[in-house]
């Protein structure tokens, strides 16, 4: 593992700190740049708060990838929030998919854009220890694990836990807690 220089600590620092103020309601409005500054910085921050199981990843060196499907909302934001960053010694990395088959292994982060919602259905169909995240209250109704919701001009998450556990994931109990609404199987 490679040093960690200063910017990379006071990034990491602003992230968490961004983070912990959006959850306690804190953070900023959101207006359309700032909207997906905030879900770029979430993306971030979901994949701390997620055990992977081993398969999730073609070798012990590979990168975490965070791929977004159909057209790209982030612009460069998500490539900046993660620059330099890693999550339990790996490397973050970002990929753009205009098709809908997934290479396998190829992402643990997938984040489903408005573009690709029809896509929804297909979720089922991914292979075990991909996060899937989308936008709206039915994206985790539909299937999905994650999805971000404005509440009060604030982005905000529901999660859908039973979904998330059939794929293999273990979602922390800190990110359980800060989510808007939890659904789980009884």
């Amino acid at each position: 593992m490679g040093q960690v220089t200063e910017s990379t600590r006071r990034r990491r620092l602003g992230c968490i700190a961004l983070f912990l103020c959006l959850l306690a309601g804190l953070g900023t409005a959101a207006d359309e740049t700032t909207e997906y500054q905030v879900k770029a910085a979430f993306l971030l921050n979901f994949s701390k708060f997620v055990e992977w199981p081993p398969s999730a990843f073609p070798d012990a060196t590979a990168p975490m990838t965070i791929c977004v499907l159909g057209d790209d909302p982030f612009g460069t934001a998500l490539d900046r929030v993660i620059a330099g960053d890693s999550v339990d010694g790996r490397r973050l990395a970002v990929q753009r998919l205009k098709n809908r088959a997934l290479p396998p292994k190829s992402c643990q982060v997938l984040f489903v854009s408005a573009s690709a919602k029809s896509d929804i259905k297909n979720l089922a169909g991914l292979e075990p220890g991909v996060l899937t995240v989308g936008e709206g209250a039915n994206f985790v109704r539909d299937g999905g694990m994650i999805g971000f919701v404005l509440e009060n001009r604030r982005v905000r998450f529901d999660i859908n836990q039973t979904v998330a556990e059939s794929a293999g994931l273990k979602l922390s109990s800190k990110l359980l807690s800060v989510a808007r609404r939890v659904e789980r199987r009884d």
